[in-house]
């Protein structure tokens, strides 16, 4: 069963090395899990799944191969689904109490079970509604659909009642951070976190275990020692193209700024309208009226900022490469001397852009910043992100 359960894992194209497989066998025979499908299924992607965006795919092979254990139909039933039954029966002696227990003892435990339902369905020859004995509705025996039993084989119900079964991987918890779905805030989330710089900082309210450890041997009695916790201590500055051919991207771009304030603790934004000029603004209600000089900006936030510049890049050429080329005011410097200007301050700048890459090469101006930004510009998919992120981390 388990190396059918690595095939279907290898051919989900989910990177599983034998090695992983060999750890998660090694683990399976200490008795880790005896008898707790939870815990297996738990103890299975902890061991051979590295990468949160194959969770969702994960689970999806999980259900596949292990599929059986709470939505039993009567074929499967008689056929006995590919599932051990110690673990069924030694799975309800975990999780029941011992009246319950008691109360299947009463009909002779597991294969007494399958034997009175296989006698059941030969006896019975129309719908039962309650009652204790018949497979039926509403009522306590152990087979049948909307009853209670604490072992019972649900039988033409559509959903569980009383959450006795255990299927944590058909809840599919992890079904947005699967990497062919479409950009959402939690896989923006995903990509932004390989853009990373561990620091402490802040009050000690965290556990050092191997500080408590040391001390505890020292001093001969219990000694606790806490630290600070660890942050993300990337400083980020966000400038965002707005209005315009922008407003076709306004939810995604939403996304995108919520997912980053989110993940960087040390993050400043200024939003501009096709390229950067003179000003920049932080309320697009006062955009005229309360401008930050972009000289100012160059200046107050060092190097050691990763930049990021977010836009579709679509605008005339005139507005990148000429004096009064912007389309509303009159620039004195062309945009891409401030672009340039940018670069100089924060090295490795990148340009994330919300146009599909297929379609760069039909607008000019695309490949004009693509060539101010030496190629560094990213499509804004969960691929493209990870790849800026990991341009700004060198």
């Amino acid at each position: 069963m388990f190396l059918r359960f690595f095939e279907a894992l290898r051919a989900a194209k989910i990177p599983v090395s034998l090695r992983e497989f060999l750890a998660f066998l090694e683990a399976m025979k200490t008795g880790l899990v005896l008898y707790d499908v939870e815990g297996f299924y738990f103890l299975a992607r902890a061991t051979m799944v590295k990468d949160e965006r194959n969770l969702d795919k994960f689970d999806l092979v999980f259900a596949d191969v292990f599929k059986g254990m709470e939505n039993l139909s009567v074929d499967d039933v008689l056929n006995a689904v590919d599932v051990p039954d110690d673990w069924l029966t030694k799975l309800a002696e975990k999780h029941l109490s011992p009246e319950e227990m008691a109360e299947i003892e009463s009909l002779g435990g597991f294969d007494k079970l399958m034997e009175t339902l296989k006698e059941r369905l030969k006896e019975q020859e129309k719908r039962h509604q309650g009652g204790n004995k018949w497979i039926g509705t509403a009522g306590t025996s152990p087979f049948g659909a909307y009853g209670y039993n604490p072992e019972g084989v649900r039988i033409g119900q559509n959903e569980s009642r009383h959450q006795k079964a255990t299927k944590v991987w058909d809840k599919r918890d992890f079904k947005n951070l699967d990497d062919s779905v479409e950009l959402g805030t939690r896989n923006i989330k995903v990509a932004l976190k390989r853009l990373r710089k561990w620091a402490r900082a802040g009050a000690e309210d965290e556990l050092d275990l191997n500080g408590t450890i040391r001390a505890t041997a020292e001093n001969g009695y219990l000694d606790v020692i806490t630290r600070p916790e660890r942050r993300n201590a990337v400083k980020v500055l966000l400038f965002l193209d707005v209005g315009g051919s922008m407003d076709s991207y306004i939810k995604l771009i939403e996304e995108l700024f919520s997912a980053a304030k989110t993940e960087f603790k040390h993050m400043e934004y200024f939003y501009f309208h096709n390229c950067l000029y003179e000003g920049v603004w932080k309320d697009n209600a006062r955009r005229w009226t309360e401008q930050t000089s972009t000289w100012d900006v160059l200046r107050t936030y060092g190097s050691d900022y990763k930049c990021i510049f977010v836009g579709d890049a679509a605008m005339s050429p005139y507005e990148i490469m000429y004096k009064g080329g912007a389309n509303e005011h009159w620039n004195e410097e062309p945009g891409k001397v401030w672009l340039e200007r940018a670069q100089e301050q924060w090295p490795g700048s990148v340009w994330i852009n919300p146009v599909k890459e297929q379609y760069w090469q039909y607008t000019h101006s695309t490949m004009l910043l693509k060539e101010i930004f030496n190629d560094r510009m990213y499509p804004m998919t969960l691929k493209g992100i990870e790849g800026a992120m990991k341009e700004l981390g060198r």
